[in-house]
């Protein structure tokens, strides 16, 4: 009898081993297949059953969630939508989540293991934690003024702190509002298919997404180049440039929009962007040279992240010399997001030193406890420190007595450049408006910030469209408010 109790007990014991061992295989080992199974809605309900940590605009929380009482029970909320869409991206129960949204997601829904108390503590317990806030580098004021200067023009902003590389601004026009995205309902797939079918892209983050010819807004890495290569050793010098200028091997000659930039000097060519002087530039730097300058600017690099990726910002480096002076002037292969632009104007900005632009300060648990701070980021150099003194000089000349003079601010030290950059076939299209400057206040040490603004059309004349006509003015809105701050 005593026998049969014990092989009952053990046929038992081994049963318990087994229905453990299954139970770990189901929800251990097999959990990924269930969990990316569509048929599961289990995931859905679990992340949807609790509020969404928020992002912050200068301790302001401009997202929100909602409570409505359904299976996905809390629905994404968003404050000034429009106009913080390029930072935040949307987070939609269809059809997911972009931007800082998507990058930061794990902490937002809670489901960042650094959220735990403990390691592994919900691994072992299963426990979800509450969602995490992000804090934002963003200027709130500046943010603003960016957003109603281009008042729904195509176009972009992005303007950075020089000493830290902190995004201060990220401006995207025409925008959406992510709300209207962020539950399942037919209501939403309306909006998801109108804001796809819509021919200006309202979705399309123009600031770190999209990139443009920066005209002679480049010119500033071009002279970086020659001044640094030695090719220009006096500002005021004449530069033997002829106008027109025939690109070598080509019957092709390229002329100027102003006068007088026949043997300009570097100053004068720079305040008056004339093309002539700067393609010859370019082309007795050489492409080596010039390659140089553009990649320690931030060119060519398709590793760069905000913490959500920025498209590849490109100096062709398989080119002619004539190709290569095109090139020069920001046309030909010659791309630029607007955020790259700003990084060119922060290099000058800051001696010669830039750093890598980021969005995030620091991001917290539900509680307020610090989960991870940004830190300083290292700082890589770009040109040496009396190019970009010098450089400094000129950008000032274009704002004081050059294209630039719409972006003056009284009390203050501005400096920019202008740009409108030709394109389409035969430069037909309509021309991109550009200006990156920088500005430092009277009672400043050093600049505190640098912007770049494009503006893609307009319903101006075409000979009306400039830099200096359209973007500068959106340039000083964004400098001021962060002057002011």
């Amino acid at each position: 009898m005593t026998r049969n109790i014990r092989h009952a007990a053990v046929f038992c014991a081994l049963l318990l081993v087994a229905l453990v061992v299954n139970a770990a295989r189901v929800q251990i080992v097999q959990k990924p297949e269930y969990d990316g199974n569509p048929a599961n809605r289990r995931p859905d309900i679990a992340r949807y059953q609790q509020p969404r940590g928020d992002i912050l605009v200068g301790g302001r929380a401009v997202t929100g969630s909602r409570d409505t009482g359904e299976h996905l029970r809390y629905e994404r909320t968003y404050a000034d939508g429009p106009m913080y869409a390029p930072i935040t991206g949307f987070a939609s129960q269809a059809y997911g989540t972009t931007l800082l949204e998507h990058a930061e997601d794990g902490l937002l829904s809670g489901a960042d293991p650094m959220l735990a108390p403990l390691p592994l503590w919900n691994d072992v317990t299963g426990a979800h934690n509450p969602g995490g806030d992000v804090v934002t580098t963003i200027d709130g004021a500046a943010q603003r003024a960016a957003f109603e200067g281009l008042g729904g023009r195509k176009g972009a902003v992005a303007a950075v702190e020089p000493a830290t590389g902190r995004i201060l601004a990220l401006v995207s026009t025409p925008s959406y509002d992510p709300q209207l995205l962020s539950g399942n309902s037919t209501a939403a797939t309306r909006t998801w298919n109108r804001l796809n079918a819509d021919p200006d892209k309202p979705m399309l983050n123009r600031a770190v997404s999209r990139t443009y010819p920066p005209g002679s807004t480049f010119k500033v890495v071009t002279a970086a180049a020659a001044l640094d290569a030695g090719v220009v050793r006096d500002l005021d010098a004449p530069t033997r440039s002829p106008d027109p200028y025939t690109l070598p091997g080509t019957r092709t000659k390229l002329t100027n929009e102003a006068d007088g930039c026949r043997d300009a000097s570097l100053r004068e060519a720079f305040e008056w962007s004339c093309n002539t002087v700067f393609a010859k530039l370019g082309i007795d730097v050489g492409v080596r040279g010039m390659t140089a300058t553009a990649e320690a600017f931030g060119f060519n690099d398709d590793g760069l992240r905000v913490p959500f990726p920025v498209a590849r910002s490109t100096f062709d480096t398989s080119v002619d010399r004539a190709q290569l002076g095109l090139s020069s002037i920001g046309q030909y292969n010659t791309r630029a997001t607007p955020l790259q632009m700003a990084m060119v104007a922060a290099a000058v900005a800051g001696g010669g030193q830039v750093r890598s632009p980021y969005l995030v300060e620091r991001t917290l648990r539900a509680g307020g406890s610090l989960v991870a701070a940004a830190g300083s980021r290292p700082s890589r150099e770009v040109m040496r420190p009396s190019t970009a003194a010098r450089l400094k000089e000129l950008m000032t000349g274009v704002v004081d007595q050059g294209t630039g003079a719409k972006a003056a601010i009284p009390g203050a030290t501005v400096g920019g450049k202008t740009g409108t950059a030709q394109h389409g076939v035969g430069n037909s299209g309509t021309p991109y408006a550009w200006f990156i400057s920088w500005a430092r206040g009277d009672g400043d040490v050093e600049p505190k910030v640098a912007v770049a603004v494009v503006v893609e059309g307009s319903a101006a004349d075409r000979d009306r469209i400039s830099g200096g006509g359209l973007a500068a003015p959106v340039a000083r809105a964004v400098m001021e408010a962060v002057l002011a701050g």
